[in-house]
């Protein structure tokens, strides 16, 4: 991808580099009359690299507006850099973005922990951090302390309260047993289940943690299995909540299973189900905001159909894969925000669009669902639905939840 160089002297270099808030045009760190130059961090590599296609969908549905005049007829030029997951390789590639590659905003970056190392950083400079691809929900409460940093999806405290109040309603006799990664992303999830089950946390019967870093779970899922577990909670990313059921099944264990959206994905439940068998990721729960282009409800969606699109001209990778879906729709939205920041922007003018969003024509959310902000309200999407597992594809069920 393009590259874009500025040099820009004296003491109004020094000014752009401690406000970001620079003037209009091509004085704007990334913007020329002709492109707008974004970057972030994902895992194409390593542990977490299922993510990949988080960032190979954002690039696959720019090029589509690029074909397509583009915003205010500047093309956006999207650079992804390979973290491997590892906060430390994000911090040094989050810097070659802003201080070598001169990008306007770093956008959909993924993972909690990556995101926080590089917070202070971008606050400090005044670089637009948008859209970060985790549900912390340190993206939204926090944004008085860190005004230059956005999320997209709903954040992980809602959605294990979701689980929670679920389980405490229809199975109130249940023994849970969690599995959680040992950072702000796992223990968020933990304390939202806390929260929704309520005078019921007495439900959960085992607690074992994981380091991203570890090989296996399976000595975790045994102890969950020995405290006489029958539902299970995997807040763990896809290489653990696969290896989750795989030694469930070694065990001969086949407890209820809550899996988090970010391991929910078609594609990953289908590589649990070929390492198991069907009957042991049958009847999974999990929430759902995006269109899953397995779904055949959506076979002639042309939210879907455009998806599909995209992917075939484009060549997107792993179309059935949903992370791409997600790709898209948060590009989509930042599309929605760059036109609303103006036909010159600036730094300061895209941070005051995604914080004014109301996204109602996004084609890749489930029909209802508006990515929507105000001043005070930070968090882009609060609405989901539970889905079951069933057959070896998702099967929505209920209504819309609102999740905060």
């Amino acid at each position: 991808m393009g590259r874009a160089v500025y040099l820009v002297a004296g003491l109004f270099a020094a000014l752009a580099l401690t406000t970001g808030a620079s003037g209009a045009g091509s004085s704007t760190p990334g913007v020329t009359s002709t492109q707008i130059v974004i970057g972030g961090t994902i895992p194409l590599s390593g542990v977490a690299s299922a993510y990949q296609t988080v960032g190979k969908g954002a690039a696959a549905y720019f090029r589509y507006v690029n074909a397509h005049g583009g915003v205010f007829h500047r093309k956006i030029v999207y650079i992804i850099k390979d973290d491997q997951y590892d906060p430390s390789q994000t911090v040094n590639k989050t810097r070659e973005l802003v201080e070598q590659d001169h990008v306007f905003a770093i956008f959909n970056s993924l993972g909690t922990e990556q995101n926080l190392a590089t917070r202070p950083y971008l606050n400090a400079m005044s670089v637009p951090q948008l859209f970060v691809a985790s549900g912390a929900l340190a993206w939204g409460k926090d944004y008085k302390q860190w005004p230059w940093t956005i999320g997209y999806q709903p954040n992980y405290v809602a959605e294990g309260t979701i689980y929670g109040r679920y389980v405490a309603k229809t199975a109130p006799k249940s023994k849970i047993g969690v599995l959680y990664q040992s950072d702000d992303y796992g223990n968020e999830l933990l304390n939202g289940l806390k929260r929704g089950l309520g005078k019921k946390t007495k439900l959960i019967v085992s607690k074992q943690s994981y380091d991203a870093t570890d090989v296996s779970v399976q000595s975790q899922i045994a102890k969950l299995k020995a405290a006489h577990a029958n539902t299970m909670m995997l807040f763990a990313t896809p290489q653990f909540a696969i290896q989750a059921y795989v030694y469930a099944r070694k065990l001969g264990w086949r407890p209820k299973v809550y899996v988090n959206a970010v391991s929910s994905a078609s594609n990953i439940m289908g590589i649990a189900s070929n390492a198991t068998n069907k009957k042991q990721t049958e009847g999974s729960i999990s929430i759902v905001f995006l269109k899953d282009p397995t779904d055949p409800r959506w076979a002639k969606d042309p939210g879907i159909k455009l998806y599909r699109t995209i992917m075939k001209k484009y060549k997107g990778v792993h179309p059935n894969d949903v992370y791409n879906v997600y790709g898209m729709s948060v590009a989509h939205s930042f599309v929605e925000a760059l036109k609303k920041a103006g036909k010159n922007p600036t730094r300061m003018s895209i941070m005051k669009a995604v914080a004014h969003l109301n996204v109602h024509n996004d084609p890749f959310l489930l029909p209802g669902i508006v990515a929507r902000t105000t001043a005070t309200d930070h968090f882009p999407l609060d609405q989901a639905r539970l889905e079951r597992y069933h057959n070896g594809r998702w099967v929505s069920f209920g209504g819309l939840f609102r999740v905060r």
